[in-house]
């Protein structure tokens, strides 16, 4: 048992990459169908708040509880990690291929790791830069960047850039809030921020209509919230308070790999010799900083 509880941060941090693998899966279903990047980030925003609001007033009410002297915390998660993370990661598609924007969002470790150090004072150690640089190499060689035409444009690789820094911020700032808080609580009022500023900015009202009436897209937008959402960020949350900011973003970089295998399932994309070795090499980083 003692066992178990020593590792379980580490398995909420896997079992977050593991769900946030499914997130390419089912935008990839709603986008085809004709529905804009903003529509796809108010789903994931505005619903996980919905989902979370309900079930904390259902079985927990103690969420709610906080000082109002830490709301530009969750402002900032919300908002930048959240909010603009999205935004960023949804319009850069249209610029460059999904290759292309996995590589450029899985930089984030690096930036992880230098806001780490700034911030927390985390040493960068050898083995943690051997990890990092088997992360990024193993998610290069999943997205295929090396088998084709690596291009981008100027706005592109700004926002690519700009979803990977966002993406990182959360780990860097998120500690700030779980000194004080439960990772539930840090959870909730980060998307209280993002659920809100998704409805007030980018709420399309025909687009919306659209969804909840064609049950293909309903359904992908109900899984999206549960699957790729509210369920991962509430394990990285949970793993983060007990793991340094920079190893949980290496680790729960295992979110390529179960990408990779869920389009090889559910969307019949070959599993390459590349993409194997891109897997491998994901796999290792995780063991070594274990």
């Amino acid at each position: 048992m003692e066992s178990l509880k020593k590792y379980m941060p580490y398995l909420c941090i896997l079992g977050a990459g593991t769900s946030w693998g499914f997130m390419g899966l089912f935008s990839k279903i709603i986008l085809a169908g004709g529905y804009s990047s903003f529509t796809v980030v108010l789903i994931r925003n505005f619903g996980a708040l919905l989902v979370l609001t309900t079930l904390f007033l259902i079985f927990d009410r103690s969420v709610f509880k906080i000082q109002l002297k830490h709301l530009p915390i969750f402002a900032f998660t919300g908002i930048i990690s959240v909010y603009l993370f999205g935004i960023c990661y949804f319009t850069g598609i249209k610029y460059h291929s999904a290759a292309v924007a996995s590589v450029l969002l899985y930089t984030a470790p690096g930036f992880v790791i230098l806001g780490s150090r700034f911030v927390w004072k985390v040493p960068i150690t050898k083995k943690r830069l051997l990890a990092l640089l088997m992360t990024v190499f193993g998610c290069i060689c999943i997205s295929g960047a090396l088998a084709g035409e690596f291009s981008t444009t100027g706005l592109g690789f700004a926002l690519g850039i700009g979803s990977a820094v966002t993406y990182a911020s959360y780990s860097v700032v998120s500690p700030f809030a779980l000194k004080h808080y439960p990772s539930m609580t840090c959870t909730y009022y980060t998307f209280v921020f993002a659920g809100l500023a998704s409805l007030l900015t980018l709420l399309d009202v025909e687009e919306m209509q659209g969804i909840i009436s064609e049950p293909k897209m309903l359904f992908s937008g109900i899984a999206f919230v549960f699957l790729s959402t509210v369920i991962p960020y509430i394990l990285y949350t949970r793993g983060l308070s007990k793991v340094d900011p920079g190893k949980a973003s290496i680790m729960v970089s295992v979110e390529p790999v179960v990408a990779a295998i869920a389009g090889a399932l559910f969307l019949a994309e070959p599993i390459t010799l590349m993409v194997a070795l891109g897997i491998a090499f994901v796999l290792a980083a995780v063991v070594i900083l274990k």
